[in-house]
């Protein structure tokens, strides 16, 4: 089975596609889409859409994990997160995808054992796992193979 998880942002998406054959996972392709930080809302998302459609048409997952947002003070950035994880949703959904949604804590629980676990362990199950010889770089990269790690955990 190939997955794609996905940590969403607007400045930031971390994307990690994996394969699952029954206890074995191995990574096929990951990375993140970086949009300007100066660019007008409409042109990130739109971007976004575009990447995450190529991603889907490079790779072929059959199901997409996405992180759900995490809600906190800064109301703004929750709002424009919450909407490019929208257009990355409607890809998935017009790909034919199965989309499944895990929450941080549900990730880290599934990931390490405890859902108050820390990033670094976090990351260290993600190489632990994908039998990497180093923790994906950068940070969201790791947390969407975390997020496609925990759709077979």
């Amino acid at each position: 089975m190939r997955i794609l998880g996905i940590d969403p942002g607007t400045a930031i998406v971390g994307f990690g596609v994996i394969d699952v054959d029954g206890q074995k996972k191995t990574i096929i392709d990951a990375g993140v889409i970086r949009t300007p930080a100066n660019q007008e809302l409409e042109m990130r998302l739109e971007t976004i859409y575009t990447e995450i459609n190529e991603i889907i048409k490079a790779n072929k997952p059959e199901v997409m994990v996405i992180e759900q947002l995490f809600f906190g003070r800064n109301v703004t950035t929750a709002i424009s997160v919450s909407h490019a994880r929208g257009v990355m949703i409607l890809a998935g959904q017009q790909a034919g995808l199965k989309i499944e949604e895990f929450t941080p804590p549900q990730i880290k629980q599934a990931l390490t054992g405890t859902g108050s676990a820390d990033k670094k362990q976090v990351q260290e199950m993600v190489k632990l796992l994908l039998n990497l010889k180093e923790v994906p770089q950068p940070d969201d990269c790791a947390d969407a193979l975390a997020a496609a790690l925990t759709y077979n955990a």
